[in-house]
């Protein structure tokens, strides 16, 4: 058994720590900070009600180096989960550093005054980490994080190479609301207003956001439109996954969420830059989270299902020939509130936060270094997958996709 200590009390924070306290034979012992401690101490009672487990809470700012440096010193903690804000990734791996903990995070940092998706900046820590001997892992949600460890385990025991891959985001959920984001709010808009971009040939592709759209058939979900998008594991996986000659990543968007996106983008209510309001300074982006509803509060509400998964094609290991095949998880956002009080998008990155973390104390997963998740062995990844709630298949297309 271990001690952990979870940075951020959201959505996908509250279902990672449910699923640790679900499995203290692996997390002995759960620390939770955040700004707000009271959203924490929010996340400790429902915990302690659904698994009996005590959890300790405190507030701090993550971005204060002095401040987590203090807490990490008090808690002692072998791994930090960074469930914050991808703003705040490099102050806690310096604190990290400081303080000899291993770290892991689900989103890749990015600056607060550009919507600017790299792992450059925490690649550039790789040095650091492996001379003081400690391990840090990036990207261990669902995407990115488990859509890579889906397209590793397909390189490891169905294809030789992959030579296309598409990754397929569905969210079928309807939580009821005229508009709400599905995780947070500011990180969510940034993310989809961004530019689109693929890979190609060895090289990005860039295309206006939004302008790329194509109809799919989601089992357990039906028909959905999906648009092209940026997302930051087509960046590790072009790397780690050299012989991709084309990686593509998809998202499902109904028409409500677009037309009130595209108003809110002709109005400057999407802006990053700041603007003067009353005498003072505000960002439109995030006084527009402010007002939107919670993530974290449309569990109750919310209906439907996700399917998420890899389409990828490539030469067959069994020497067969190029081969195509579709590895999914499908994951009904009703079940996912009644065992942790959380909708499924929620579900599907605290689940595999938590389950990277458990890779990392039980020694299933160990280096020194920075590593990215699909530089790890899938297997066992897989198949506590397949155990916490988050059950995947795999099904043999009869060839490439058609888009």
């Amino acid at each position: 058994m271990s001690k952990v200590l979870v940075i951020g009390a959201g959505g996908v924070s509250s279902v990672a720590v449910h699923k640790m306290a679900m499995n203290p034979q692996i997390f002995g012992h759960i620390s939770l900070a955040s700004r707000t401690k009271a959203k924490c101490d929010a996340i400790a009672e429902s915990v302690l009600a659904r698994t009996g487990q005590t959890i300790d809470t405190y507030e701090v700012d993550a971005e204060e180096l002095p401040a987590m440096i203090k807490l990490i010193e008090r808690v002692q903690p072998k791994l930090i989960v960074n469930l914050a804000l991808p703003y705040q990734d490099l102050a806690i791996m310096d604190a990290c550093l400081a303080t000899g903990t291993h770290y892991l995070d689900t989103a890749n940092y990015e600056p607060k005054d550009e919507a600017k998706f790299e792992y450059k900046w925490q690649w550039a820590y790789h040095d650091r980490f492996r001379e003081k001997g400690l391990m840090a892992l990036l990207g261990s949600g669902f995407d990115p994080g488990v859509t890579s460890v889906f397209a590793m385990w397909l390189k490891k025991h169905k294809l030789k190479t992959i030579r296309l891959l598409d990754i397929l985001d569905c969210n079928g959920g309807d939580h009821g609301q005229a508009f709400a984001t599905n995780f947070n709010p500011e990180i969510n808009i940034r993310e989809v207003t961004a530019p689109a971009r693929h890979w190609a040939n060895g090289e990005w592709v860039e295309t206006p956001a939004m302008a790329i759209r194509q109809p799919f058939e989601f089992e357990g979900v039906g028909p959905k439109n999906m648009y092209l998008m940026y997302h930051e594991e087509l960046e590790s996986l072009a790397r780690f996954v050299p012989e991709l000659e084309r990686a593509r990543f998809w998202m499902t968007f109904g028409d409500a969420y677009i037309q009130h996106l595209t108003v809110l983008q002709n109005v400057g209510m999407t802006g990053i830059e700041p603007v003067m309001y009353q005498g003072r300074e505000i960002v439109p982006l995030q006084f527009l989270s402010a007002v939107l509803p919670k993530p974290e509060t449309l569990g109750a509400t919310t209906k439907g299902k996700t399917n998420i998964g890899d389409i990828a094609t490539g030469e067959a290991l069994d020497g067969s020939g190029e081969k195509t095949f579709y590895l999914y998880n499908i994951c009904d956002h009703e079940d996912a509130y009644a065992e942790t009080g959380n909708q499924a998008i929620s579900y599907t990155t605290g689940v595999p936060a938590m389950i990277g973390a458990a890779m990392m104390l039980t020694g299933a997963w160990a280096g020194e270094g920075v590593f990215n998740i699909e530089q790890m062995d899938p297997d066992p990844f897989m198949a506590m997958l397949n155990t916490q709630g988050l059950p995947w298949q795999v099904k043999e297309l009869p060839g490439p996709v058609a888009f």
